[in-house]
């Protein structure tokens, strides 16, 4: 059963909404990509910084209680170094003196002033302490760094050089070359948190081909905003999640998408669109505070946990193990971005998922198969991947339908160098490569 799509979308979608154009970067590695103006149209509200309505972040009052905890430590050392330069007879001289030829200028000078005469005045204490040597109070100041020396966690073990991708970018903070392997490592043991199962049995009022038209008609919004590939894996992601743990009705399965489209943009865009954007690609099918409301309902649901291993993101570390080309990257993307259609795909993880759809498309371009820096990196080996592969084949080999042609149409276009009209790799040639 199609969403609900009415006339003023189709007509006026060109006029609003940005189409792909031969000209687009997108497909490119790290292009940056075209935004729409952040100043609203006439007439339509400022946009509200992220998640304003569920915080109410405008009316709170944040309290800094480091601040407090640092000025109670001043007035402290301040009583304790009064104190006891009052009992020695040099400091009272000291203070003497300086209240007797005290002038106006003494009195106003600035707080970074009085803080190191304070830690000069406690310098001069310690150091006519009866009985306690300077050694000792020099051991004492260095015991706790030594203990969290003793706590801190070992090294992190190195990486075989003809393991190592990504030495080349150590000129490069933002690829953060250091703990990039680290990063993948852990986002693969958060998988384990969002594992999922086939939900619509819980879901008496939908079915896996109208979750298929949600994501078709997602794939469309992404490709219409210029929306980040991430953001649309991450809306599938939590509309999963939602799915799974609430019961919702058709009529609002739009509404649901829509709103996790705005999380997930919220959460990886630079420029995210605004409410009433999401408002007008549902053709004003829900009120604003319906979509807020949903907003928070979900956030709720996911215990504002929305940062999940998605899989595009270890296709790209995968792919830069054997240098794919863009070409054959693209084409690995289509394999994973029509899996998120079929339900039969939600129970699996990103990682695993990613790695299957990378092996199909290097068979595809005959690159070979898995090799051991792919399994290094991913830690699955073939016969790991062997049945996934074998069921996106399957899923890619049967008769397209005629309703969801999103995805294809998006990949039959050069931007993405028409991955979708390539011939899938022989089975029997795919089987021989499974079997190695």
């Amino acid at each position: 059963m199609p969403l609900p799509r009415g006339k003023k979308a189709a007509s006026t979608a060109g006029s609003r909404l940005p189409k792909l154009s031969a000209k687009a970067t997108e497909n490119q590695e790290e292009a940056s990509q075209v935004k729409r103006s952040t100043s609203p149209p006439q007439g339509a509200p400022k946009k509200r910084t992220a998640f304003i309505d569920i915080t109410n972040a405008h009316g709170v009052h944040i309290s800094l209680p480091g601040r407090k905890k640092e000025a109670a430590k001043k007035q402290a050392k301040k009583a304790s170094s009064t104190s006891v330069s009052a009992k020695n007879p040099s400091n009272l001289k000291k203070s003497s003196s300086v209240s007797s030829e005290g002038t106006t200028a003494e009195k106003e000078r600035t707080d970074v002033k009085e803080e190191e005469e304070e830690e000069e005045v406690v310098l001069v204490v310690e150091e006519e302490k009866p009985g306690v040597k300077q050694e000792e109070v020099q051991s004492d100041a260095a015991a706790p760094v030594e203990e969290l020396v003793a706590a801190a966690p070992p090294a992190v073990c190195k990486i075989p050089e003809e393991f190592d991708i990504d030495s080349q970018n150590t000129e490069d903070c933002f690829m953060c070359p250091e703990y990039a392997k680290e990063i993948f490592d852990y986002l693969k043991q958060r998988e384990e948190k969002f594992v999922l199962c086939d939900y619509m049995p819980k879901q008496p009022s939908l079915n896996p081909e109208m979750r298929a038209i949600l994501i078709d008609w997602l794939v469309e919004v992404q490709e219409n905003f210029e929306l980040y590939h991430e953001t649309l894996y991450l809306a599938v992601k939590m509309t999963d999640h939602f799915l799974d743990q609430t019961p919702v009705h058709r009529e609002m399965l739009q509404l649901v998408g829509s709103t996790t489209m705005l999380i997930a943009s919220k959460f990886e865009e630079r420029s995210p669109p605004c409410v009433d954007d999401f408002l007008y690609i549902c053709d004003d099918a829900y009120k604003r505070e319906e979509l807020i409301s949903m907003e928070a309902n979900i956030l709720q649901a996911l215990s504002f946990d929305i940062n999940i291993p998605i899989p595009y993101r270890f296709l790209r570390r995968y792919a830069k193990c054997v240098n794919a080309g863009m070409d054959t990257l693209t084409l690995a993307r289509y394999f994973c971005e029509m899996s998120l259609m079929d339900m039969d795909f939600v129970p699996e993880r990103g990682s695993l998922l990613a790695s299957a759809c990378l092996l199909m498309a290097l068979l595809t371009k005959d690159l070979g198969g898995w090799t051991p820096i792919l399994q290094f990196h991913s830690g699955y080996q073939t016969s790991d991947l062997a049945p996934l592969v074998r069921r996106l084949h399957a899923m890619l080999s049967a008769p397209p339908d005629d309703k969801l042609r999103a995805i294809r149409n998006k990949y039959s276009h050069k931007v993405f160098f028409e991955v979708a009209s390539l011939p899938l790799v022989d089975s029997d040639v795919l089987e021989n490569a499974l079997c190695q």
